[in-house]
């Protein structure tokens, strides 16, 4: 049976997120927490293919206890089991962190479960929108890396090989890779699906596997939490809103509009500088 890992973070909702001028770190105390919006849609490919092949489907997260809700959503959709790896000593840890303490706690998850075949990751999170973690994962277990995915084009069981589609700046690229291997989610994978009733009842009386320091014996301590995050957040700011003038050219016939847009520019010097004239 195929092995499917899916790489989740618990984030503040990006409506309701606000920077601390002192700290430059975001202020999380009151705000909404939801399931990163990318890593939903690696959920949701790691479940189509629990659908159609019989997949055994884990949801991993680092976090606080409070992300235990983000792992009984991802139960609610589908997913089979849901690790959450939390400790005061990874607290304040950076993509370099994180990403190492993610990687432990995939291989764990292949002690306990069995080999994995495929992991999921979104392309990148709502709060630190790096899209650092999950090549960073991918690195750790020196593993291919297929990013960027915005359609999963064929998976061959047999053959051990999947064939992707990745969006990049200048066009489409279409990819095979060697299982085991490591993809980043975009929003145009697919569609999410809904909680289903048993699903949701499921996951009311589900308990995550919570996992600490304790359960990793050979962890390097100054690679974790904030000893071990090389990054530093000097200054943040907000952009000052641009002005722009605007004004609304009334006509009741288009044409008319038309007319007095195209004089109206014409008798500026915006006309022979476009070389329109």
């Amino acid at each position: 049976m195929l092995h499917v890992v899916v790489c989740i973070k618990q984030v503040p909702d990006s409506r309701e997120i606000r920077i601390d001028p002192k700290t430059n770190t975001l202020i999380r105390q009151g705000v909404p927490a939801i399931v990163n919006y990318f890593d939903l849609h690696g959920l949701e490919e790691a479940l189509k293919i629990k659908d159609q092949f019989g997949a055994r489907v884990t949801v991993v997260t680092m976090g606080p206890p409070s992300a235990e809700k983000a792992l009984k959503q991802c139960i609610s959709m589908g997913a089979d089991e849901g690790v959450l790896v939390s400790d005061r000593a990874f607290a304040g840890a950076d993509t370099l962190a994180t990403s190492y303490v993610v990687a432990l706690t995939v291989q764990k998850v292949e002690d306990t479960w069995g080999p994995v075949d495929l992991i999921f990751c979104g392309k990148q999170t709502l709060d630190g929108d790096t899209g650092q973690v999950g090549p960073g994962v991918a690195c750790r277990l020196d593993l291919d890396q297929l990013t960027y995915v915005e359609k999963l084009e064929y998976l061959d069981i047999e053959n051990r090989e999947v064939t992707v589609h990745r969006h990049l700046e200048d066009g489409v690229e279409r990819v095979r890779a060697k299982l085991p291997v490591l993809i980043t989610a975009l929003a145009e994978l697919n569609e999410p699906r809904r909680a289903s009733l048993p699903g949701v009842l499921r996951a009311a009386r589900y308990k995550p596997i919570v996992w600490t320091t304790n359960d990793f014996p050979e962890i390097d301590r100054s690679k974790i939490g904030l000893r071990g995050s090389p990054t530093i957040v000097s200054k943040t700011w907000v952009p000052e809103p641009r002005q722009v003038n605007t004004e609304v050219i009334p006509a009741e016939d288009p044409g008319a509009g038309a007319q007095e847009l195209w004089t109206r520019l014409y008798s500026t010097d915006l006309v022979q500088k476009l070389n329109w004239a």
